[in-house]
């Protein structure tokens, strides 16, 4: 199965109807949920993850991911700091099952200067010992976590000492954060094995983010990368970028509801097209060989 595209939904809308509509139209695959309807992910109810299930089925698509905030958080300090974190995990993994999610996108636990993978590591396993997770979980190499690059998410995850949890790999992510400004290929390549999903945008070094291909990645070359070394798991647009201004700190920190998603529509769906036709010319030149 080749890679699939995926959109996280409310970098278009919270209008979870016209995010499915606008997804199908423009021939993707899938559509990460985070928050919608004005509803931040971890506190979505039952009844709406049932229904933004029963939408993306009814215009041919299904859940890419569940996206909450688990382990974004300073590190536990406490036991109570442990199990409010272990409470979060496993609550956003019930409500992943219901989407029909093939996993949960985990973080490395914000960091206070330098990354700490290994302390981030072992407490991430002591907060997963002797839990029962009905979905996997994918680990984000995050802008202001202990885990910028992929380098630090291998530490992290030999730490972690788990063979079912993978990456989820963001290199904008390690562009903006400001430790790593080309990150493709040799950190892709350090963990590329391990790779489970891929989010997508284009960062203006650490001042921000643009449009699909003005910025510093050239993602053609990565979706070729991925599909040379037979990559089949999503490239989820995650556009970051707005059309007349800049996302702020607390935005990007807590991306749901109105007030980040406000912009987005226009600058995603041109972001999409572009993605949209990367992989269609791709795709072109695999079936001219």
């Amino acid at each position: 199965m080749p890679m699939r595209l995926a959109v996280i939904g409310d970098e278009l809308t919270q209008d979870c109807r016209m995010v499915a509509k606008t997804t199908a139209e423009l021939g993707f695959d899938a559509v990460e949920i985070r928050s919608m309807e004005g509803t931040p992910p971890h506190l979505l109810s039952d009844e709406q993850l049932v229904a933004a299930r029963g939408l993306l089925e009814e215009h041919g698509l299904v859940a890419a991911g569940f996206a909450p905030p688990a382990l974004k958080a300073e590190l536990p300090e406490t036991d109570d700091d442990l199990r409010a974190a272990a409470d979060l995990l496993v609550d956003s993994c019930r409500r992943a099952a219901l989407l029909g999610a093939p996993h949960v996108r985990i973080f490395s636990f914000y960091r206070n200067g330098d990354p700490d993978p290994v302390r981030a590591g072992r407490v991430a396993a002591s907060l997963l010992d002797g839990l029962e997770l009905p979905v996997p979980l994918v680990v984000e190499n995050g802008t202001r976590t202990n885990t910028p690059t992929v380098r630090h998410l291998v530490t992290f995850l030999e730490e972690l000492g788990r063979d079912d949890v993978g990456i989820l790999w963001d290199p904008g992510n390690s562009v903006f954060s400001g430790w790593d400004a080309t990150p493709f290929p040799a950190d892709y390549e350090a963990g590329r094995d391990r790779i489970r999903h891929v989010h997508v945008k284009d960062p203006d070094s650490t001042h921000g983010y643009v449009r699909l291909g003005d910025g510093d990645l050239d993602w053609p070359a990565i979706l070729r990368r991925l599909a040379e070394d037979g990559y089949e798991g999503y490239v989820s647009l995650e556009t970051h970028w707005r059309q007349g201004r800049r996302l702020t700190a607390a935005e990007r920190d807590n991306p749901w509801g109105e007030t980040f998603s406000r912009g987005g529509y226009s600058a995603s769906v041109a972001c999409m097209r572009r993605l949209r036709d990367w992989m269609d010319e791709l795709a072109g030149k695999s079936a001219g060989r």
